[in-house]
């Protein structure tokens, strides 16, 4: 894959060797304001005060770590817990998963109106999101809660050596499958799928689950098919190492590593077969309107 010397994108969070801490940046909160602030607290009125904004937060759902956010201003504040030294290996490859997510944005800026670009956050161990807390054994995620993906690059080493899923455009297909999930989020998609948990039994909902992780792989095709025709960037052997990545972590082969067994009523991002065919549809045809998993006959 021809990524060196390229557009790399800037929306990127570096925490490797980071962990969560508390609130900062922003308008931050000056030390001699809390002085009279506890005052208040622990006087009847702001007794009064604090019953009446517990109520409040308890009638609408809120999350008080957001309200403090809010009142105190800025983005979590992460604390460096070691020198973190990537290895050249590791570095290069966060260049590269760079240079893809810049590549992701030129797509899709093309194709959604209004398009809002996601923040890659790169971790290392564990990470918190506004998803929750998720270590490196919980593999790349989306948020659709702060429109951020999440990746530990130490997964690209365990795709490679306990699946057998290795090369550079292999990792480009994770990452594209991550921002399909984000197109999801802005297409409303998600909001759609989430209104329908609670309302379905477990294995239909995990029924659900399959569709949309698969329109995730058809969209990751459409943004390989898009960067392939203004790029040329594809070397021969790419294509195939994403079909191998996507046949490598499906759900009926991940079982049968694992177990020995095919639960189908468990899957929740669909077969082998079924990731390779949408994922490689939409490389075929760079087509969105071809990408309806949810109502298509046969998937």
């Amino acid at each position: 894959m021809k990524w060196q010397g390229r557009r790399k994108s800037t929306n990127v969070e570096d925490r490797r060797g980071q962990s969560g801490g508390g609130f900062g940046g922003g308008r931050g909160i000056s030390p001699m304001l809390l002085i009279p602030l506890f005052r208040l607290l622990f006087s009847k009125a702001g007794l009064v005060i604090v019953a009446v904004i517990a109520l409040f937060l308890f009638l609408t759902g809120t999350n008080p770590l957001t309200l403090l956010q809010q009142f105190v201003g800025g983005e979590p504040q992460y604390a460096q817990t070691s020198d973190y030294q990537p290895s050249p290996e590791e570095q290069e490859l966060a260049e590269q998963t760079k240079v893809v997510l810049a590549d992701t944005e030129d797509v899709w800026n093309n194709i959604v109106q209004g398009y809002r670009e996601p923040t890659l956050v790169l971790f290392s161990g564990q990470v918190n999101s506004a998803c929750g807390s998720a270590s490196s054994a919980s593999g790349p995620f989306y948020c659709p809660g702060d429109e951020k993906l999440y990746i530990d690059l130490s997964f690209f080493s365990e795709m490679e050596h306990k699946l057998g899923a290795g090369g550079d455009f292999a990792q480009a297909y994770v990452v594209g499958h991550e921002v399909g999930h984000h197109v999801q989020k802005l297409t409303g998609v998600m909001d759609k799928v989430n209104a329908m948990r609670g309302q379905l039994s477990q294995t239909e909902f995990n029924q659900l689950m399959v569709r949309v992780e698969l329109q995730a792989d058809f969209y990751a095709g459409v943004w390989a098919h898009h960067t392939q025709r203004s790029t040329g960037f594809l070397e021969p052997g790419d294509l195939e190492e994403a079909l191998n990545a996507a046949s490598a972590i499906g759900d009926d082969r991940l079982q049968k590593q694992a177990t020995g067994r095919v639960v189908p009523d468990s899957f929740t991002h669909g077969t082998s077969a079924q990731r390779v065919r949408w994922f490689r549809k939409g490389f075929v045809t760079g087509d969105v309107r071809q990408g309806d998993t949810f109502n298509a006959a046969e998937l």
